[in-house]
């Protein structure tokens, strides 16, 4: 096990490294980041200045070493307030070690600051559109486990019947269909043409400014839409596994077995059918819930859902690349513990998988 532990996590951070190099030779062969920061009646003055401030003159390799360098929790500083890695405590935080003209620093990873919103915290912005984006994510997929797995069930049960044909149908669909279509579709529909009869908004947020301007409320009916609207496709993807899986499952020899011993349909596909279904069933989920971190832009932008892929579309906008740099990498941070958690849990759950 500890093995395993070693090899997964040795994967995961050669993963992070590898988006890392991507993300930060990216944005930084696309155009001068100084010149993305001001207007085109920019000085040169101006333009060296914001250069010098932010590392911009620096060769490409120190920039990218400096760049690691603030992301890795253990990092080296320079004691010299005229240098660009100079160890400032506001800046960095943490805990600090001086060695002569270097401080070794256990802090948070550093994710910079923003360019347009007066040098606030990359790390501040993510956090509080994260757990937004967290709570539509999990809502989603609450919504897709429940109905895909019922669904699911019913057409592999019931199998080349009318109710199996029409649910296979809408999965197909549902997966076919774009994201950004469904929500405008959804938005459009529930949110303007029935919204009377619904009571639901064509977009807004899970915290509403009142009307008085004077503080926010908790608006769950603003999550209805946009999480039905990201679980489509997982509900789609899980009908059809859960489906195959049922079907396989029920022509084993231990089913027959189980209705000889007098147990009802009920009782043979809750107790068996429905437990050696859940192994892909908990692989999808898992991917799906780390997609749907990274697959919600569209759909919080078209409904005003302030998350992180909400953030993400304003900051291309705006060319604020540190928002979008350290929106990838938090994104794909996730992705890497989600499956490494995911890759145990399966082997919790089906012991043939256990590596010993």
């Amino acid at each position: 096990m500890a093995k395993l532990l070693f090899e997964k996590g040795l994967s995961g951070l050669l993963t992070l490294l590898g988006v890392t190099v991507v993300v930060f030779f990216l944005f930084n062969v696309l155009g001068d980041p100084a010149q993305m920061m001001v207007d085109q009646n920019a000085s040169e003055a101006q333009i060296a200045k914001i250069q010098q401030k932010y590392g911009f003159d620096l060769p490409t390799h120190q920039q990218f070493l400096y760049f690691l360098n603030d992301l890795s929790p253990i990092s080296l500083h320079s004691s010299k307030a005229e240098d660009f890695s100079f160890y400032s405590e506001d800046k960095y935080g943490g805990f600090s070690l001086g060695l002569g003209n270097v401080v070794l620093v256990i802090k948070r990873p550093y994710l910079r600051t923003s360019y347009q919103r007066q040098g606030k915290r990359v790390s501040d912005i993510i956090a509080e559109t994260l757990p937004n984006t967290f709570i539509l994510a999990l809502s989603s997929i609450g919504i897709a486990i429940v109905l895909g797995m019922l669904l699911g069930v019913l057409a592999g049960y019931y199998k080349d019947s009318f109710l199996d044909s029409t649910l296979l149908l809408l999965s197909t669909l549902g997966m076919s269909v774009p994201s950004f279509f469904s929500a405008i579709l959804f938005s459009w529909v529930f949110g303007h043409l029935l919204g009377d009869v619904t009571g639901l908004n064509m977009t807004g947020s899970l915290y509403e400014l009142d009307d008085f301007g004077e503080a926010h409320h908790l608006q769950l009916k603003n999550l209805i839409l946009p999480a039905i609207v990201l679980g489509i496709r997982p509900i789609a993807v899980i009908v059809q596994l859960v489906r195959s899986g049922i079907i396989d499952v029920l022509q084993q020899e231990y089913i027959k077995t189980a209705y000889a011993k007098g147990l009802t349909s009920f009782q043979v596909v809750y107790r068996h059918a429905i437990k050696n279904t859940l192994n892909p069933v908990i692989t999808a989920v898992s991917g799906w819930f780390a997609s749907m971190l990274a697959g919600a832009v569209f759909v919080e932008y078209i409904f005003g859902w302030r998350g992180l892929g909400k953030e993400i579309v304003n900051a291309l906008n705006t060319l604020d690349i540190p928002v979008v740099m350290g929106a990838v990498l938090v994104i794909a941070s996730l992705f890497v513990i989600i499956n490494l958690i995911v890759d145990f849990l399966y082997i919790y759950i089906d012991p043939k998988a256990k590596p010993f």
